[in-house]
């Protein structure tokens, strides 16, 4: 994957701040009580040693919510070139769909594998737990990125950045393009993404304050993560809410198929559409009125931080407890928060003005 400017700087640039990490039918509240009640497990009680060398020769395995989808694929390719970096071997594997239990199996064989790592990003919060969890007991490192699993499932969680930034920045984005008024609905992934819905609890809360009065949330719609889904679920909206104002997708695989619906139809430039894609997937929707503006992180940086993170745990050198600091390669030093959270850093805002300076 190619960029115009550095994984650094994009990750870097100063923007509007989105959304969390990806799927579930729990709700935040429901996974903060699962991270304060969960018990401490062998995997994560060793000391940790800051002054260790990386392992020459680790395993990392990728786990995305589905493959085939355009965001995974540049996320994963930058975790693969940063283990290349680190004298290891990344590879991708996963499911073809985003079901809750999809990637059950594939946590099996890779623990069969014997993986150094797993790197996962959960198509449901707790699904995955169990089998994570003996992963874990076997001695594999589990780092969760873009969607979280409770805690007890992993070691380290690399989120893009702060869910309730993420939640807000994409309304106060849409309210900038409408003025402040109209019915808006947001474009889901699947029920039980965990950082779908905790961004939507923020969209939610957001839009409680005075200025959004004239704005009102109609609809809550889940794609699954499927293009065809995500395109007849925007054309549902559009019919049963002929005077929508706009839409929210927080999901890449969202608002493109939302874009190529509107752009073929007599809403273009009138239903304003914005959440998180990628420049190469919307340019042409930015450059033919569709899109206005939209907000994403670098995915390859996500990747290649999550890379650097398993690298860390299985060389000892963190143990995923709070203020520990690994660095991760051309990206600098980080810092482990609360409840094992890594932030990467604030995203950027996509439009006419800058789309072309990109290449991801």
């Amino acid at each position: 994957m190619k960029m115009r400017t550095t994984w650094r700087h994009t990750a870097l640039l100063a923007g509007l701040a989105l959304l969390t990490a990806a799927c579930g039918g729990t709700t935040k509240t429901d996974v903060a009580q699962q991270q304060s009640s969960a018990p401490a497990t062998a995997a994560s009680s060793a000391a940790a040693d800051p002054n260790a060398s990386l392992k020459q020769g680790l395993k990392i395995a990728f786990l995305p919510k589905q493959v085939n989808n355009p965001y995974f694929t540049i996320a994963d390719e930058g975790g693969i070139a940063a283990a290349k970096e680190f004298g290891g071997e990344g590879k991708e594997v996963g499911p073809s769909d985003a079901s809750a239990s999809s990637q059950v199996s594939y946590i099996n064989t890779l623990m069969q594998q014997k993986q150094d790592a797993i790197v996962i990003s959960a198509n449901d919060p707790n699904a995955v737990v169990p089998a994570l969890k003996q992963a874990r007991a076997a001695g594999i490192k589990v780092v969760s990125y873009d969607s979280d699993t409770a805690a007890d499932g992993r070691d380290v969680f690399v989120n893009q950045a702060s869910p309730e930034d993420l939640g807000r920045t994409e309304v106060q984005l849409l309210a900038e393009q409408l003025g402040h008024k109209g019915k808006i609905a947001v474009l889901s992934a699947t029920p039980n993404a965990t950082n779908q819905n905790t961004w939507i609890e923020f969209m939610k809360d957001e839009l409680k304050k005075p200025e959004y009065k004239d704005m009102e949330l109609v609809k809550v719609a889940y794609g699954n993560d499927d293009d065809q889904k995500s395109f007849t679920e925007t054309q549902g909206l559009l019919r049963s809410y002929p005077d929508l104002a706009g839409i929210i997708s927080p999901t890449t695989v969202g608002i493109a198929a939302a874009a190529r619906y509107l752009s073929d139809s007599p809403y273009k430039g009138k239903v304003k559409l914005t959440g998180l894609g990628t420049p190469n997937q919307l340019r042409k929707f930015v450059k033919d009125g569709t899109i206005e503006a939209f907000e994403l992180w670098s995915p390859g940086d996500l990747g290649y931080l999550a890379s650097y993170a398993a690298a860390a745990l299985a060389s000892g050198q963190i143990t995923g407890a709070e203020g520990e600091k690994f660095k991760a390669g051309k990206l600098g030093e980080y810092t482990i928060g609360a409840k094992g959270e890594v932030l990467l850093g604030k995203p950027t805002v996509f439009n006419k003005d800058n789309i072309d300076d990109f290449d991801f």
